[in-house]
């Protein structure tokens, strides 16, 4: 039985309530949360003022019935607009740590950041070494780079200026506008003309991947985001063409470019059956996320 709106429950009963009215919508996850339950848990927690992992641990505090009905508000809306959770709570979680997000950018969500917080990639960050967030959008992976290497300088880029203003208040949000710079320009024209001063000994890029016959098709939670941020052309390596190119020029001798490409295994192998990539294993399989060192693009 549902719980009735004036009586007090636990988070864990509202929590149950939720999850049942979003698995009756026929939404689509993807956007921080996996599933209903997910993104249940995730409303009842904000209520709270809790992180949706801390909130697991206190699952038998009592929600009072104004909090529950807020919940149930902020699912309803949920269900009415598509819109994706994060942009109606206005936060996001990104491998436990928070992120400011609204519609000037895509949801922070990318496997690198797996990769950032497991360890992965500081075989390629020497201590007091730069890197480079080319399409850092609202800046979640620059973000998560600087807090788990403090020693290193970080270089933010992105072609949206709403989407660097996104990027600028979760730099501001972690303390971290001194460690991480943002630039606005096309890929590589936000930067200098490569010198001793900007080369990188790495580059993180999760750029727009997504190809035109799967952009036709996606859920309406993916159209609420900008096209800008997803759109890869035909066969969604545009971008990502230009970025190989021109990887060779903005790397040290040591350095490595990690890209993520999403679905686009075939296509990306299509694209480029001459470059030796390393496919890193993340929780979705070794197939999305490739790194290229930077003697293999000489």
């Amino acid at each position: 039985m549902d719980p009735e709106p004036s009586q007090a429950i636990t988070l864990n009963q509202c929590i149950q309530h939720l999850a049942k009215n979003l698995e009756a919508a026929d939404l689509h996850y993807g956007h921080g949360a996996i599933d209903a339950q997910s993104e249940a848990l995730w409303i009842a927690s904000k209520q709270l003022n809790l992180s949706p992992t801390d909130a697991l641990d206190q699952l038998d505090q009592v929600i009072t019935p104004e909090q529950n009905q807020k919940a149930l508000e902020v699912a309803q809306i949920r269900i009415e607009s598509r819109k994706p959770l994060a942009y109606i709570l206005g936060e996001a979680w990104l491998m436990g740590v928070p992120f400011f997000c609204n519609e000037q950018s895509i949801v922070p969500r990318s496997w690198i950041a797996e990769l950032i917080t497991d360890g992965s990639l500081e075989p390629w960050l020497p201590a007091d070494g730069n890197a480079l967030d080319l399409c850092t959008g609202n800046g979640s992976l620059a973000v998560l780079l600087a807090l788990a290497c403090p020693d290193i300088h970080v270089t933010a880029c992105d072609i949206s200026l709403p989407a660097l203003s996104v990027a600028s208040r979760n730099l501001d949000r972690h303390g971290l506008s001194s460690q991480v710079e943002l630039l606005n320009g096309d890929l590589w024209d936000a930067l200098e003309e490569p010198n001793d001063d900007n080369r990188f000994d790495l580059i993180i890029c999760n750029p727009p991947y997504v190809n035109s016959s799967s952009m036709s098709t996606l859920p309406a939670e993916y159209h609420a985001e900008p096209a800008l941020a997803l759109a890869g052309g035909d066969d969604g390596m545009d971008l990502i063409r230009r970025i190989i190119a021109a990887a060779p020029d903005y790397l040290t001798d040591r350095g490595a470019i990690l890209i993520e490409i999403g679905n686009e295994y075939e296509y990306f192998k299509k694209a480029f059956p001459q470059i030796p990539a390393i496919w890193m294993e993340v929780s979705a399989g070794d197939e999305q996320v490739l790194l290229i060192q930077a003697e293999d693009l000489r």
